[in-house]
């Protein structure tokens, strides 16, 4: 990583730390609705990243692993959740998504090795998936008659920062060995991952602060 990308990485990092901190500070608001779990989900990416940067130090693990096969899930299988099921009010929509994505991990032992950086497959399955949400939640807040008061609309914030974050990156992901060979490419896209990255946390913890507490 060049010197930008090093200070964008650890900016993302505390950006995710201070999404849990604030999550935490307006817990008490939350508590008795399903936002609870949305702070949860916060409080687990960041013990997540912590254990991916400073986890070898204390116990052996293999990181690529970890990411893989239980961080990213738990991402993809969270918002499927908060769009389908809590959104959309469609828990059958929620289970058919759920498990299409987990479906698809099969065929991924067998198409790629385990060095991957990220199993191209199922990323770019899952990040589908939850375009189609956001496509659908996008739709679903033109034509709700608070549209103008969206500023206080928790999922606003969290479509906007999952917009920018996982479907602006999809390309990167998914054309990942392509893309590493043209350096210039994948420095100017790795950027964007970082700077979207630490939009998509400052709007989850906008989302808190501002987002009414009756949605």
């Amino acid at each position: 990583m060049n010197d930008f990308q090093r200070v964008a990485f650890e900016v993302m990092y505390w950006a995710e730390g201070i999404a849990a901190v604030i999550s935490l500070l307006f817990y008490s608001r939350i508590k008795d609705k399903y936002w609870k779990y949305f702070v949860f989900y916060l409080i687990f990416i960041f013990l997540s990243e912590s254990i991916g940067r400073w986890g070898g130090l204390f116990f052996e693990y293999n990181k690529q692993a970890f990411y893989n096969y239980f961080v990213i899930p738990v991402q993809f299988i969270f918002f499927y959740w908060l769009y389908a099921a809590r959104s959309f009010r469609k828990m059958n929509l929620f289970l058919m998504l759920s498990s299409v994505y987990l479906l698809s991990f099969i065929p991924s032992e067998f198409l790629y090795s385990e060095n991957k950086v990220m199993f191209s497959l199922n990323y770019t399955l899952g990040c589908l998936i939850l375009m189609i949400l956001v496509v659908m939640e996008y739709y679903k807040q033109i034509n709700d008659s608070e549209i103008l008061n969206f500023d206080k609309n928790r999922m606003f914030y969290i479509n906007l920062g999952v917009t920018l974050f996982y479907i602006g990156t999809l390309p990167f992901w998914t054309f990942l060995e392509l893309i590493k060979q043209y350096r210039e490419i994948f420095n100017i896209y790795f950027a964007y991952f970082l700077i979207s990255g630490i939009i998509m946390y400052m709007l989850f913890s906008i989302s808190l602060i501002w987002g009414k507490q009756s949605s």
